[in-house]
């Protein structure tokens, strides 16, 4: 995500009028970053600004800088990456283009100065130090354990994908051209997306070190209808016969169908009503994609994999959900049939499982019957809507009351979100 580039345009003066006009320089020390829970998580991301104020004021509007003058804090931004990381990382295989790009803005366009393959560190160090070169590692948060922990809270913040990159530049040096980034880039200096910026280490400074954290790329409404429309039009032709009418003959034939939009536009209004009277507009895709390819929950270096503990679920037993931010509910047609007639089934898809290593990396397998297997999960019948709904909703509940026909449903249900680590008995 935050690898994609952006398009070259020139930093206007207004733009740096309002950037200067958004800095908050901060006397007090804030706190370092609380992890105790998403909102704690992004709240000391952006603090002392308040959260409402930085949506009410400058989310998608103008930038926000905030100077903090609290030694722990700077030294706490300054553990999360050093140049000397990358030698201990080059050791375990790094290639270029993948996780590495070298480059210098020459003549205000970007020269990209990677060689072939595996990243050799002495190498990268010399175009570093000779070359005055920018590095830019993609995706440290596969390798940093802290920028994770970080990410992986950010995720469920805003429950988006949230990707990063690092880049380091030599004194007296200027790795991009001014440019924009169609993401939401962040850490003390926020930037809205498309906002046109540079940055360059000026003399007397041996080189910087910035992490951009980048979140809501192809997250946007446009993005939420070309998902949601879809499964809208199709349960409302099963019952509105205008949308089964068939469409004038020749329509695809024709250059001009004026006539026909008018004829779109009627049915879009009956969608509409449909959508208002209903309030049901459900994202299937977009929801899948963010759970298939999120960070798992950050548990520390010394935590065991996550597997099955404590008791059984039985029909007397009272659950509670755990990890409800990594855990999605979609009805969707039943995958595993092909007859002409597929009815819903509810799908439990979940990250618990997923691969650190790979977040945010586009890799090849994402198409295969392999990357297809990233999809990790559980099927139910459309009856069992209402128990999971149950679930969902309640800080904990009993099994023997989940609104489902028989016990033996019931202790299913439970048994298999349990296998899945999606509940503990209490």
């Amino acid at each position: 995500m935050p690898k994609k580039g952006g398009k070259h345009a020139e930093m206007g003066k207004e733009m740096q009028a309002q950037c200067k006009r958004a800095k908050v320089e901060v006397a007090c020390s804030p706190s370092v970053m609380s992890f105790e829970n998403p909102d704690s998580l992004f709240g000391s991301l952006i603090s002392p600004i308040k959260q409402e104020t930085f949506f009410r004021e400058y989310w998608e509007q103008k930038p926000l800088l905030v100077q903090r003058s609290d030694p722990l804090l700077a030294a706490y931004y300054q553990s999360l990456f050093h140049l000397s990381d990358l030698k201990d990382l080059c050791s375990q295989g790094l290639y270029y283009g993948r996780d590495i790009n070298i480059c210098r803005c020459v003549n205000g366009k970007k020269k990209v100065l990677n060689k072939e393959g595996k990243v050799n560190y002495m190498q990268l160090k010399k175009d570093f130090d000779q070359k005055k070169a920018t590095i830019q590692f993609h995706q440290p948060q596969r390798f940093k354990e802290e920028l994770w922990k970080i990410q992986e809270k950010l995720e469920c913040y805003f429950g988006s994908l949230v990707g990063s990159n690092v880049y380091i530049t030599p004194q007296g040096s200027q790795g991009l051209p001014p440019h924009y980034d169609d993401v939401e880039p962040g850490d003390l200096l926020y930037f809205p997306r498309g906002t046109i910026h540079q940055a360059d280490t000026p003399l007397g400074i041996s080189s910087s070190t910035h992490v951009t954290i980048s979140t809501y790329q192809n997250n946007s409404w446009g993005d939420f209808l070309l998902d949601a429309i879809p499964g809208l039009v199709f349960d409302t032709a099963k019952e509105d016969v205008a949308l089964r009418t068939s469409i004038p003959r020749q329509l695809l034939m024709q250059v001009d169908i004026a006539d026909s939009t008018k004829k779109l536009s009627h049915l879009l209004r009956r969608l509409a009503d449909r959508l208002e009277n209903t309030s049901e507009l459900r994202s299937s895709d977009m929801k899948k994609d963010f759970i298939m390819n999120r960070l798992p929950p950050c548990l520390g270096c010394d935590a065991d994999p996550l597997t099955p503990g404590g008791k059984l679920p039985k029909i007397d037993s009272k659950i509670r959900l755990q990890f409800r931010d990594h855990a999605i509910i979609t009805v969707e047609p039943d995958q595993e049939n092909s007859d002409e007639i597929r009815r819903e089934m509810v799908y439990v898809y979940h990250s618990l499982k997923n691969r650190r290593e790979t977040h945010m990396m586009g890799t090849e397998d994402d198409t295969s019957e392999e990357g297809m297997s990233q999809t990790h999960g559980l099927r139910f019948p459309l009856s069992y809507l209402d128990a999971l709904k149950q679930i969902w909703s309640s800080s904990s509940v009993n099994v023997k009351e989940l609104n489902l026909i028989s016990d033996e449903e019931k202790e299913n249900l439970a048994l298999s979100l349990w296998t899945e680590c999606l509940i503990e008995v209490i």
